[in-house]
């Protein structure tokens, strides 16, 4: 059965894919920090506040071709709702996906992607933020 999460991400994912709109937050400073979830050789190449509650994440490890995404709360403790997501241009949905009640951070997430766009993001109960068909290279 699939969550109410994953449907709605889904219909943003189609929307955006289908030239729909979506709005994703940014802001320069944020109180979580990437954790190194997506390991060795991955850097910060975008993200994305969620709505005060915390970071989406996408990273990027030139030396094998992968995107990662992570999304991280910015104040941890009883397990809620979290999603992270990531899809190339050319996907019909998300590629890799983690959904779940977490503590910390969901994610890690990958999918190939060099010389690709890539749609990314994750939620926090029930926000999202993410960018549509992005870092393409």
């Amino acid at each position: 059965m699939r969550s109410p999460m994953r449907a709605a991400l889904a219909g943003l994912l189609g929307a955006a894919m289908t030239g729909g709109s979506l709005v994703a937050t940014t802001t320069a400073a944020s109180a979580a920090s990437y954790n190194g979830a997506c390991g060795g050789g991955y850097g910060v190449v975008n993200q994305r506040t969620i709505s005060g509650k915390g970071t989406v994440y996408l990273t990027y490890n030139s030396g094998n071709g992968y995107n990662c995404v992570v999304t991280i709360r910015d104040n941890p403790g009883t397990a809620v709702p979290m999603f992270a997501g990531i899809a190339r241009q050319s996907d019909p949905a998300w590629a890799d996906v983690d959904e779940g009640d977490y503590t910390t951070y969901a994610g890690p997430v990958y999918r190939y992607a060099k010389g690709s766009c890539v749609t990314w993001g994750g939620a926090i109960s029930g926000s999202y933020a993410g960018g549509v068909n992005t870092n393409c290279g």
